[in-house]
This record gives structure tokens, C-alpha cells and sequence, in this order.
């Protein structure tokens, strides 16, 4: 740096106020601290302006109780279900829209057409088989055999692809309930293979022949008819998951007497399903404090071994207030289970269902990773209200009410890799926690893919780093999210992006959601002020429909902080974070020389005030003044005319730096001193707090932050004096990486030169009574 001598700290202030005037009239000064307004939906009377459900929030019911048959040999599953309905809204309806997700497989689904598709110079197999995948799936999609109402009167419907509108005989009117009963039948497909892949079906093994089923979003359902979106009719073409509603559930599984059955809900029939063995098992294990085989390895190779079951049995399961119903059946599985108490006591049945194939990872990890997500995530949002939380190993990931599917083998010889054991233990974390999101607190998958995602991969995180101090993860630090948001911005799209629409997925939907939350618990509203908000948040909502509105203005009313600039900047915007520290300049009172006592003379001519186009119109329309009407009203300062008579040259003196500081005065108060100049610019848009590690010459270390709204006028850049009585070496912007910034190469500086000097005086009397009426909020000149 090259020293600039200063004669008073005035004029280091007044040239940083008249740059700072000059910047913020070229500036960028954007909406980025502007309140979010017509981009939330107006609150009602159902959705309150604090985000919590309204005095007339209502929703819808449905109740299920459906029997189905799992076909081994044709590897098809047939059922019928009889359906109640509760219109619970205030509107009547006169049809109801359904799902039919396994429609997503049919040669007939757009879902098969809807992505380009190119030829390369060298194609594979498999990649021509891919460029038209419909060709080979004429077999599959629901067949619906007939809707029937009460009175056994064949219904009116109309297939859609993945959506079925069915008629009622009659309008529903508000309070109603209606029931009817559906049976169908589909083939389930080869979830393995690349053309139908999906994530229910089946999988084969080779080796012993035997198939392992995940029966999921398998039964024609009810679409979600909320206040916010009415019928939730979009097609499922794969990605966009579900948007469902709560209700009961009964549910008949009949399937080859050798296999073992894991469900949503709890099974009502273990006496007569299970040997008496097993059935000893399961009653031990609920008292349990590790995880007992209640199918141990030996009786799973052994079905598997034999695999010819003479004939079927009926495993019936029962659950309450869940949005969804999902199962998996095989011969092939180990089964284990212990228990999870809330804080209240009440018990949640931890279980794991998988094939030798996972055993030396499962039987180790698996049920204990599925108790530790419980612990972890009832702690953050609310206590786990379901009976049973199950783990199967799928060789994929996917979630359902009190069940999930998960990856996890082993090499043949019983080994596996670290990655492997991880994959695995984040896979169950991952997928156990969307009991809670999106199951519990029940948002709308179809449109919003961060809505679950994001914050169920945010609390995965929070899990993670409560199983191991050191765990390798995937979403939550900072850095995992600086790659993707540096990209170009015609590669990016907002995190409030339809799920169908995102281009970069797992970037958008789960990582980028998910570093935005950590950086608001750990810096932006510190962890008491987000844990409370966010436990509020989802015990506002479970068991509800919430949506981001609901969630946005919950934690900004649960926290009393304005949040509005965030949700804008990281969930509305492309922008990334880039704050650069361009220069510094370095500052000591001069200790020796004092400022000269100057005499300061100014003389101008008074000039009487313009009249306002309202005065003239007001002296027009003849209005009577009260100071005319009377006269008491009149002060010096009404009839006083400085621009009249001898008066109207007017000539003021003042004296500057009246009294100034002795050698010893300044050396005891300024000495120690040093004051440092930063210039910031923000070259990525995203606005954040300014974070700033200093090091001084004694080796201490110093972090402080600067608040964001340092950036409300000027939203490019700002510069800011720090006074430090020690000398500095070393200043590092985001020392701990707690702002996703893009670039750390502009964020360090070596402070190694002498600085520049400024002297320094006394207050002035007419800067005294400024800086107090700065206090008091008034300033000469300004309203």
C-alpha cells in the first residue's frame, strides 16, 4: 500500500460519504431487502399471514380397505379396494380424480416421449432399446375391471394416462362421505431392467431363483383436493412424486406361504403368519435393546433354498392416519427389529427386512440407523407418531409411510467397501426421515421437490452429524453446493422450480435446499432462534397440507427475523455468493502534529421560498389561514423575512477544531489504534453477512461478523472502518466457509506495510449537537 497522508478523520469521512453517494447513483440498488409480497399467495381464512393453518382450514379424507392376491408365477398382483371418501371442504363435487401410477409404465404414457433423445457414433444396445421404450411395454399399466358404487351400479370413468376422473351418481356435498369399490389387476415389472425401470416391482436373482418384490404407489388412490390447488391432477411421469390424503387403512396381503411380509402400519395377525419361533421372537424383541432376528439368516436361506410353497397365506395389516400404503414380500429375507421410546414413552417398532445378499451390512446398521433417525429427528420437529419404522434393502431408495427402500450389499465373499457401509447408513437416514417429510407434515411432492427433499435432506444432515463427528456427507456443508451454484446461470434454475422442470436434480431439489437451511440455523438466525421456528413450523403442519408460503412465513413469525431477503436471494434467485475483499487501507492517529485552528466564513444572499403549486391553488381557492384568523398564532419565526430589507445577506463565521487533544491525551486514548479501511464488492448478487477473520501480529485470532443489511443501499458494494488496537497480518472473509461463496481467492489479504497517519482533534460544539440529534432519529435537513 502506498502511504496517504490525512489531516483529520473528518475528511476521511466526508470522502467516504461523498464516494458512497457517487457509487449508489450507478449502483445496482435491486429489490434484494424488498418483502416478497404478490410472490406469496394472500392469506385467508384457511392459511394464516403467520403461516399457521386458518380458523377454516379444512382437508380431505379417504379410507382404504383393499385385498389383493401377489401372483409368483405370473408375477402379477390383483386386487380390489373399497374406497370412502369424506368431502370435508366446503365445495361440492360431482366426480373424483384418481391416480393410477403404474399407468407410468404403459407404452401408452407421454412420460416415454417427453425427453430428447439423440444417436451417438456409438450406440449401445440397451441405448437404442431407450431411444423409443415404449415399444417393449405393451404389457404393463393398470387394468381396471370395474368401479362399482354402493348399490353394486357400475360408475362412469375416464382413463387419462396416469389420472382417472370418476363420476359420482350424485353431487358430494360438504360433510358427505361416499364409498365405492375398484378392483384391477397389473403386471409388475422387472424394476432392474433400464426400459421399465421404476420403483416398485420386482427383482430376480439369478443365483437362487428367487424375486424380491416392493409392492409401492401400486393401488388406484385418491388425488389431493386442497384449498390451496384444488384437485392435484398432474401426471406422474417418474420424477414429480406424490401429493396424497390421510386416511385408514386395512389392508389383505395374499402371498406364497414361505414369504415374509413387511408393510406400512402394524401386521394384525403375526400369531397365524409367523412360526410359533418367530412368533417368540417378535414378542422378545419389543423389549429388546438390540436388534433381534425374529427371521434369522439360516431360516432365510433355507425358504429361499426350497422356494416351492404348497400354498398361500394372508398377512393383514392395519394403519391409521397415514397418506400412503406400501409393502414388500419375499422368501429371501432376514427380519430384525428393536425398539425406539419418545420422550412420552410410547414405543416405535424398529425393523429391517433383507436378503443374505445385505446381511453383513444390515444386521450390523441398518435397524440401529433407523432408531437413531427417530431419536434425531423427533428432537427437531415432533415426536414419532407411527408404531413401526422399517428399513428393506432394495438396491434403491425410495420412501412410504413407517417404510422404506434402501441399498446395501455386500461383496460375494461378505466384504464391502467404507462407501458402501456409508451409502447405506445415509440411504436409511435419508429415506426413514420422509416418514416425517413428506408423510407427516404433508406437502405437495408433485410440485414442489425441495419442499421434501430439501429439508428432509437438511435434517439428514443434522442425523448424520449425531452418528459420527467426521461423517463424510452429502448435503448440509457449504462446500458441497459452490460447484453448482458458479455455473452459468442459463445452467441454473431457482430452487422454487416445478419438480418436472429442474434440469440438475439432485443439485437443485436436495443439496442446494439443504446448505440454504444449514446457513440459516448456524448464521444467519443462529440454532435456538431456526430450532424453535422449525419445530413450530412442523408441528403447525403435521398431519396437514403445508406449502412454502405456510413454511417461509412460519419461520420468520416463530423467530421474529425478516427473512425475506433470503427466501428471494437462495430460493427465488440464481444468484451466488462472490463477496470480495478488493482493498484495505490502514490508518494511525498522528500522535505528533495537530490539525491548524482555521477560521471557517460563509455569506450567502436569503431568497424567499418558491410557491408550490399547492400554495398557489390554496391562496385560488381562497382558504382561510389559521395563523390570519388569528393572530396569537404568529411567531418570530411566520413573520420573520430574512429575504426582505438589510437582512437578506447573511454572513455566518465559525471556528474549526475549536480545542484539540494534547500529545499525552492522544496517546492514551488513540495510541493503540489502528483503523482499518475494507472495500467489499459483491460480484456474485447473492447478498450474505460478511464474515471476517482477523489475525494480529501476536498470533490471537478475531472473528466478527457484519450484518447483511449492510448491503440495502448499495448492493454491489460498501466499505467499512474497523478499529483494532493491535496490529493486523492476516484478514480471511468466511473463515469457517458458512456462506456457500464461490470464490476464496478474493477473500483473504496479507496486511504487511506501515500505514498512513490522519490526525485528530476535540469534538466540534456543531458536530456534538449533530451526532445527538443522529440519536434522537433527526437530522437537519432530512424527514
Amino acid at each position: 500500500m502506498k502511504p496517504a497522508s490525512l489531516l483529520l478523520l473528518t475528511a476521511v469521512l466526508t470522502m467516504l460519504s461523498s464516494d458512497m453517494i457517487r457509487s449508489q447513483s450507478t449502483s445496482n440498488h435491486g429489490n434484494k431487502f424488498e418483502q416478497l409480497g404478490t410472490l406469496l399467495p394472500t392469506p385467508n381464512t384457511y392459511r394464516n399471514m403467520d403461516g399457521s393453518p386458518g380458523p377454516d382450514y379444512w382437508q380431505q379424507r379417504v379410507d382404504y380397505d383393499i385385498e389383493c392376491v401377489l401372483d409368483e408365477k405370473l408375477n402379477q398382483l390383483r386386487g380390489q379396494e373399497r374406497i370412502t371418501y369424506y368431502n370435508q371442504s366446503p365445495s361440492t363435487l360431482t366426480y373424483l380424480w384418481m391416480q393410477l401410477d403404474e399407468n407410468e409404465h404403459s407404452a401408452e404414457s407421454d412420460k416415454h416421449k417427453m425427453d430428447s433423445r439423440q444417436i451417438n457414433g456409438v450406440m449401445s444396445e440397451d441405448a437404442l432399446r431407450m431411444l423409443e421404450p415404449w415399444r417393449e411395454l405393451n404389457q404393463y399399466g393398470d387394468k381396471i375391471i370395474s368401479i362399482l358404487d354402493e348399490n353394486q351400479a357400475a360408475m362412469n370413468y375416464t382413463i387419462n394416462q396416469t389420472m382417472m376422473r370418476v363420476d359420482l351418481p350424485h353431487p358430494l356435498k360438504p360433510g358427505e362421505q361416499f364409498s365405492f369399490t375398484v378392483s384391477w389387476y397389473y403386471n409388475l415389472i422387472d424394476r432392474m431392467n433400464s426400459t421399465s425401470w421404476g420403483r416398485g416391482g420386482y427383482e430376480y436373482f439369478e443365483k437362487d431363483g428367487n424375486s424380491l418384490y416392493t409392492i409401492v404407489q401400486w393401488y388406484p388412490r385418491l388425488c389431493a383436493y386442497t384449498d390451496d390447488a384444488g384437485w392435484q391432477n398432474k401426471q406422474f411421469v417418474g420424477r414429480g412424486e406424490f401429493a396424497l390424503t390421510f386416511g385408514n387403512f386395512i389392508v389383505k396381503m395374499t402371498v406364497p406361504e414361505d414369504h415374509i411380509v413387511g408393510a406400512t402400519g402394524e401386521c394384525i395377525n403375526y400369531a397365524q403368519v409367523l412360526t410359533p419361533d418367530q412368533y417368540k421372537r417378535w414378542k422378545e424383541s419389543q423389549a429388546g435393546t438390540e436388534p433381534i432376528e425374529i427371521v434369522t439368516l439360516e431360516e432365510a436361506k433355507k425358504a429361499e433354498k426350497n422356494k416351492n410353497p404348497k400354498g398361500t397365506k394372508t398377512w393383514i395389516y392395519k394403519a391409521d392416519n397415514v397418506r400412503d400404503f406400501a409393502w414388500t414380500s419375499s422368501r429371501k429375507f432376514i427380519w430384525d427389529a428393536m425398539p425406539h421410546f419418545n420422550e412420552d414413552g410410547k414405543r416405535a417398532m424398529c425393523m429391517s427386512y433383507y436378503a443374505k445378499e445385505a446381511y453383513p451390512i444390515y444386521s450390523r446398521y441398518s435397524t440401529k440407523a433407523v432408531a437413531h433417525t427417530l431419536k434425531v429427528y423427533s428432537k427437531y420437529s415432533i415426536p414419532y407418531p407411527y408404531p413401526s419404522a422399517i428399513s428393506v434393502e432394495a438396491a434403491n431408495g425410495m420412501e412410504y409411510p413407517m417404510i422404506c427402500f434402501n441399498p446395501g450389499r455386500a461383496e460375494e465373499d461378505g466384504t464391502y467397501t467404507e462407501s458402501s457401509k456409508v451409502d447405506a447408513i445415509s440411504t436409511i437416514i435419508h429415506e426413514v426421515g420422509h416418514t416425517y417429510f413428506p408423510m407427516i407434515i404433508n406437502s405437495d411432492e408433485r410440485q414442489w421437490a425441495w419442499f421434501d427433499e430439501g429439508l428432509n435432506s437438511f435434517l439428514q444432515f443434522l442425523a448424520e452429524s449425531e452418528w459420527d463427528p467426521n461423517y463424510p456427507h452429502k448435503f448440509g456443508p457449504t462446500d458441497v453446493i459452490t460447484s453448482y451454484m458458479a455455473q452459468p446461470k442459463n445452467s441454473l434454475e431457482p430452487i422454487m422450480t416445478n419438480s418436472e422442470n429442474i434440469i440438475q436434480y439432485f443439485a437443485n431439489a436436495y443439496i442446494k435446499p439443504s446448505c440454504a437451511l444449514n446457513i440459516l440455523r448456524e448464521t444467519i438466525m443462529g440454532r435456538e432462534k431456526f430450532d424453535y421456528a422449525f419445530k413450530t413450523y412442523s408441528q403447525r403442519w403435521a398431519f396437514k397440507h403445508p406449502t412454502p408460503a405456510d413454511f417461509f412465513r412460519t419461520m420468520e413469525d416463530a423467530s421474529g427475523v425478516d427473512l425475506d431477503w433470503f427466501w428471494r436471494g437462495w430460493f427465488y434467485g440464481i444468484d451466488a455468493v462472490d463477496i470480495s475483499l478488493d482493498s484495505i487501507k490502514w490508518y494511525k492517529v498522528d500522535l505528533e502534529k495537530n490539525p491548524e485552528r482555521k477560521e471557517y466564513t460563509q455569506t450567502h444572499k436569503a431568497e424567499p421560498p418558491a410557491d408550490h403549486i399547492s400554495k398557489t391553488r390554496n391562496k385560488e381557492a381562497g382558504i382561510k389561514y389559521a395563523i390570519d384568523e388569528d393572530p396569537d398564532l404568529r411567531d418570530f419565526y411566520v413573520s420573520y423575512k430574512p429575504w426582505e430589507g438589510a437582512d437578506s445577506v447573511v454572513t455566518s463565521t465559525t471556528w474549526l477544531y475549536d480545542e484539540t487533544f494534547t500529545e499525552k491525551e492522544k496517546q492514551e486514548k488513540f495510541g493503540d489504534n489502528n483503523y482499518y479501511e475494507l472495500f467489499f464488492s459483491n460480484k456474485g448478487g447473492l447478498v450474505m453477512p460478511v464474515i471476517i477473520e482477523w489475525t494480529f501480529a501476536d498470533g490471537t485470532k478475531e472473528v466478527e461478523k457484519v450484518p447483511v443489511e449492510i448491503w440495502r443501499k448499495n448492493e454491489t458494494k460498501f466499505r467499512r472502518v474497523f478499529v483494532k488496537n493491535k496490529e493486523v497480518t492476516g484478514i480471511v472473509i468466511d473463515p469457517y466457509k458458512e456462506t456457500a461463496d464461490i470464490n476464496v481467492e478474493n477473500n483473504n489479504w496479507p496486511v504487511k506495510e506501515l500505514p498512513s497517519r490522519f490526525q485528530v482533534y476535540k469534538q466540534h460544539k456543531t458536530e456534538e449537537m449533530t451526532n445527538a440529534m443522529q440519536r434522537n432519529g433527526s437530522v437537519p435537513g432530512r424527514s
